[in-house]
């Protein structure tokens, strides 16, 4: 007889892929609401049995007697009970995604018996086995692999779970809210009750079970409660707790002094998992976090690492309001949590890190990530009309392009109406699945605003450019400023109408001082520094007066809009900007556009054949940088990181990896020989052998250094190697480690293998370093950069099962561009392996890397052949799913 997990395996392998889209306009609400839910838990790898008692009341405002229909999937059912009478198969209709109960009264109890197998269920969907521990991800659909459920997020309950499990293997059994009761049970096996007073969508509900360390802390509200904090992780690992609980502790008294916001329940509860498809779940008062989010000490994680624990524990703790308390009608407002909630997380690290940072840090990702998915053939408005499935949906357009249009509203109203709106929105609507329309009107109502044309940002898909010219009128002392907006049609919209945007602008005198702007019309009272203009029209003209001749306008100051400005700069009004514009923001800008304008021309030129030559002006202004000791060196290095190849490419009708690639890499030789001698002085100033800080400061010297180090590594030789491999020998903090190790591997010969051999002995047992070793000879530029994937693919420290393992290796691959996109097809083909392989175990991992294929419709005609070869080839495969077929054939049709 076949093993329970070879059953369901074959359950989970014939399941149908659903392919017709759900839209927005569809929705209609439940027929049936589910106050209460009390569910039991018997935990088995192989056979977990769960008993799901849900009290059931029909919805007062729905017509007639339907049917109860319950969502289901990879489900053994294997009882039914309705007020006690247990069902036979006649009186309930069963497919293989769900439970259909006709002929219901009013109200009523059900009790549901299935069975599930944790160990057969790879998919990190559900409830699985992440390194012998139970845990689950329920968001967005995984609540009806566990039970037959109407899962949908407008259905709000209160949750009573019962675990029971073998007490020697998982003396750890946790749930949401608060612990009621637990004991012993008949042959070794244990029990613990747990109860949550609040109610929340199915999708909140975590279960994790196993043999767990567990570091403990406090905090104290500003009510006087005392809250109880535990961090759960895997024996050895609780020295590294410290800097998540920290984190912790700072957003709760965070939220409490910006937003007034305490903490609802008595014990908040987090948990480390080595195997999990997202960075971290919200679940309400146990969130389960990807390891590598939580743990950190100097030795094993980078100060990127830090940075990105304290946002993401943020992240998920502020979830407890905008999120939790309110949360979510349906799917298509998933920006309204997300948005909101990545806008929150921002603002808390920019108030405990350096604020013009921060700003810099998010709009490069934004650029990189968001504008591109934008471009491409999986564009989106942050609240989508339709999907096939939900999954899909989890981008940047929705989380960071959402996170700005939250951050116009808090531009366009002021800090305090912000405020006094997120207050009126939990006044309004604590306790409730709520809509996109919800939140803006507690906005309104604070602000005494109409939103109703801020709304296209929700329907309006790809990234607005601004067009901006200016007059100026020496005689009147006028400077005309105009601004055209300007959005291509996309998918769900041929026509864009304009959109309501903040416009910030400062103009910097000839003597590099800001000017005060009045606009024609206004007193001198209302003159300020920089101005904050509202553009509504496709086409506004804005006049300033008093205004010096020769005053360089500085744009769109701390990235006010998620729009794209086209400014005639000239490149010495961009150096003026560098050296005397007061906002930090505007002026990284200024660098930013000089340096791209010339790699674009560089670009331009590798591209026809020709070798390409640095401008000597722009090099000297990068130059500045690593010898102007006054600069703050975390702007510094900011600053001299160079854009990505996409961003470079991005203007380009067609695509050249290899051209960017050699254009930036030829720019960096030209900074580096001319100011080597500098750079290694600079590199050898910034040496410390003290104890690891992370402090702004210590940051940004450790960021410049190894900014220093990789120009340095432009220029290849062993010399350079060497202090790689001698840096990577005698730094005690992974910061410095990982870098030298990304130096190396863009080396080849008996160093650089060195170096990497060297790192592998040292961390073989961490697997989230090995990671990082992954990672980085993925993203070697070498030619032989494949091949020794391939070789890696078979490394003992590799699990294709795990995510953080598959994005380690195979995403830093597909964003490796020269080699991604290698003119013998050989990375499309590679990858669309890699598709349909994790297709059958992950569908939400193999999707994500199907969307790397973004850029498809930019590629020349003979990549564009190959890589439409490798998708066509995905798409016919038998079984495949949901979620990868609606992204491969959205980009092939594109």
């Amino acid at each position: 007889m076949a093993s329970y997990t070879d059953r369901i395996f074959k359950v989970l392998s014939m399941s149908p892929t659903p392919t017709e889209a759900i839209h927005r306009s569809d929705y209609r609400p439940p027929n049936y609401f589910v106050p209460e839910v009390l569910l039991e838990f018997r935990l088995d790898e192989e056979c977990t049995r769960v008993r799901s008692e849900i009290k059931v009341t029909r919805n007062p405002n729905v017509e007639g007697t339907p049917d109860l229909v319950l969502e289901g999937k990879n489900l053994t059912l294997i009882a039914v009970h309705v007020e006690g009478r247990t069902l036979v198969a006649s009186d309930y209709a069963l497919t293989a995604t769900s439970l259909t109960i006709p002929g219901v009264p009013e109200s009523f109890t059900v009790v549901i018996e299935t069975e599930l197998s944790p160990a057969a269920n790879k998919s990190g969907e559900g409830l699985y086995i992440s390194d012998g521990a139970f845990c689950t991800q329920m968001e967005a659909e995984g609540f009806r692999t566990v039970t037959f459920f109407p899962d949908r997020p407008d259905v709000m309950s209160s949750y009573t779970t019962r675990i029971v499990a073998k007490k020697a293997k998982y003396p750890v059994l946790l749930s949401n809210g608060n612990k009621i009761e637990s004991g012993d049970s008949e042959n070794g096996f244990h029990f613990v009750t747990w109860h949550d007073p609040f109610v929340k969508p199915c999708y909140l509900f975590a279960l994790v079970a196993g043999d767990l360390a567990r570091v403990s802390d406090s905090f104290v509200t500003r009510s006087g409660r005392t809250v109880q904090l535990e961090i759960y992780v895997e024996h050895g690992n609780e020295g590294k707790c410290g800097h998540a609980m920290q984190s912790l502790k700072q957003s709760m008294k965070w939220d409490e002094d910006v937003f007034g916001l305490e903490y609802d329940l008595d014990l908040f509860m987090i948990v480390a998992v080595s195997s999990f498809n997202m960075g971290a779940m919200e679940n309400k008062g146990l969130n389960i976090f990807n390891s590598q989010l939580v743990l950190a000490d100097p030795q094993s994680a980078t100060d990127l690492d830090y940075e990105r624990i304290q946002s993401v524990i943020a992240h998920e703790y502020f979830h407890n309001w905008t999120g939790n308390r309110v949360t979510v009608r349906d799917w298509f407002q998933l920006t309204l949590k997300e948005g909101l909630t990545v806008f929150r997380d921002q603002e808390f690290s920019a108030d405990m890190n350096s604020r013009a940072l921060k700003r810099i840090m998010d709009v490069r990702l934004l650029r990189e990530r968001q504008f591109s998915e934008d471009a491409g053939p999986n564009a989106h408005p942050i609240r989508p009309e339709s999907y096939i499935e939900i999954n899909n949906f989890y981008t940047p357009t929705v989380y960071e392009k959402g996170a700005e249009v939250i951050r116009m509203i808090h531009t366009l109203i002021g800090e305090e109406r912000f405020r006094a709106g997120i207050s009126k929105y939990f006044e309004l609507y604590d306790g409730q699945a709520v809509c996109v329309e919800d939140f803006i009107d507690a906005m309104a109502i604070v602000s005494l605003r109409d939103f109703s044309q801020f709304m296209r940002w929700y329907t309006q898909a790809k990234t607005p450019v601004c067009y901006v010219s200016t007059q100026y009128d020496a005689g009147a002392k006028v400077l005309a400023l105009t601004i055209e907006q300007h959005c291509v049609p996309s998918a769900e919209c041929s026509e864009k109408h304009p959109f309501h945007l903040p416009f910030s602008i400062g103009l910097v005198s000839p003597k590099g001082v800001d000017l005060s702007l009045r606009l024609e019309g206004e007193n001198t009272a209302e003159a300020k520094t920089t101005r904050v203009l509202e553009l509504r029209e496709r086409r506004e003209v804005f006049s300033f007066c008093d205004i010096e001749e020769g005053a360089v306008p500085s744009l769109l100051r701390n990235f006010s809009a998620p729009v794209i400005v086209e400014y005639e700069y000239t490149a010495e009004q961009l150096q003026f900007l560098i050296q005397h514009d007061s906002n930090l923001f505007s002026r990284f800008e200024a660098v930013q556009r000089l340096v791209l304008s010339t790699l674009r021309a560089m670009t331009e030129e590798c591209s026809r054949g020709r070798e390409p030559t640095a401008d000597t002006a722009i090099v000297a202004a990068f130059g500045r940088f690593f010898t102007d000791v006054t600069i703050d060196c975390a702007f510094a290095a900011e600053t001299l990181t160079l854009p990505s190849d996409s961003l470079i490419l991005s203007t380009r009708a067609t695509v050249d990896y290899d051209a960017a690639s050699k254009a930036t890499e030829t720019f960096k030789q030209a900074v580096a020989s001319q100011y080597f001698e500098e750079i290694c002085a600079r590199y050898d100033e910034l040496s410390n052998g003290g104890p690891y800080e992370f402090a702004p400061g210590a940051v940004g010297a450790r960021a410049l250094r190894n900014v220093c180090l990789s120009y340095l590594a432009s220029l290849q030789g062993d010399s350079v190697a060497l202090l790689a491999l001698q840096q990577m020998r005698a730094t005690t903090n992974m910061t410095d480690e990982e870098e030298a190790l990304k130096v190396l591997c863009h080396f080849s010969g008996e160093i650089s293998e060195e170096g990497i051999a060297l790192f592998a002995s040292k961390w073989r047992r961490d697997s989230l370093v090995m990671n990082k070793w992954f990672g980085a000879q993925a993203s070697s530029r070498s030619p032989t950069t494949l091949s020794r994937i391939q070789r890696l693919e078979k490394d003992p420290s590799f699990d294709k099962t795990n995510p953080n393992k598959l994005r380690a290796l195979f995403r830093r691959f597909t964003r490796n561009g020269p080699r991604f996109h290698d003119a013998s097809g050989s990375g499309y083909r590679f990858i669309a392996d890699k598709i349909i392989e994790i297709d059958t175990f992950n569908p939400q991992i193999a999707a994500g890397f199907a969307k790397e294929f973004n850029e498809f419709g930019r590629l020349d005609e003979k990549r564009r052949a190959l890589a439409y070869g490798e998708l066509q080839r995905v798409l016919v495969v038998n079984g495949l799913s949901a979620d990868v077929l609606e992204i491969v054939s959205k980009t092939v049709n594109a």
